[in-house]
């Protein structure tokens, strides 16, 4: 697919400065290492197997992570406006990715490769309250992965789409429904069943 290169901005670092403004030194200083990028959907940001050398951050758009199954795509997650991420693993430990990351709306996002963001970090930590703070997202997006693994065993491809309908909307509304039934691990034609079973128990109600 195409990408379109435009100018960097401060975008990339907005997420960061709502809770450290006083780092504005910093954020200023790594603005020229960011390429912004105007991509349509189904740009692949990050292919599987190869080894993860940015950090990205959503300004617009939608990004879904990915791998393939023996030639079916299991999609794994999805990420929104002013949300960042990496192939965590292979971006620390230089590995390849399990994961591919694909861009399922036209998507304008930001990348900062591992050099700086391996700079910056080191820097920040030095800030008071810096360490903390980092402690904190980590451990908020490992909870989340946790509950995701435990509803995927314990709970029924019904309950985990009544789980999407009750907590993230934004996803069923967003997401082309292949990618949805992918996310739940089953056919585009079982999550037809799960939506109408949904629909006429409201309606009896």
């Amino acid at each position: 697919m195409p990408v379109t290169y435009l100018a960097i901005n401060k975008t990339m670092f907005l997420h960061f400065r709502d809770k450290f403004p006083q780092l504005n030194v910093f954020w200023d200083k790594y603005l020229p290492f960011q390429t912004r990028l105007e991509v349509p959907t189904k740009t692949i940001l990050l292919e599987e197997g190869k080894i993860s050398q940015n950090y990205i951050f959503i300004e617009k758009g939608c990004v879904r992570t990915f791998f393939n199954n023996n030639g079916e795509e299991k999609t794994v997650q999805f990420f929104f406006e002013n949300e960042g991420l990496t192939s965590f693993d292979s971006f620390v430990n230089n590995i390849p990715s399990q994961c591919a990351i694909e861009t399922i709306e036209p998507s304008v996002i930001y990348l900062l490769p591992k050099q700086y963001v391996t700079q910056m970090i080191e820097e920040l930590m030095h800030e008071q309250n810096f360490a903390q703070m980092m402690l904190q997202m980590f451990a908020q997006r490992q909870t989340h992965y946790i509950n995701e693994f435990i509803s995927f065993i314990r709970d029924t491809p019904e309950q985990r789409y009544q789980n999407l309908l009750r907590e993230r909307p934004h996803i069923v509304q967003r997401v082309p429904q292949h990618y949805i039934a992918s996310y739940l691990g089953v056919t585009t034609v079982h999550l037809s069943r799960i939506k109408s079973k949904i629909a006429k128990g409201k309606a009896h109600f």
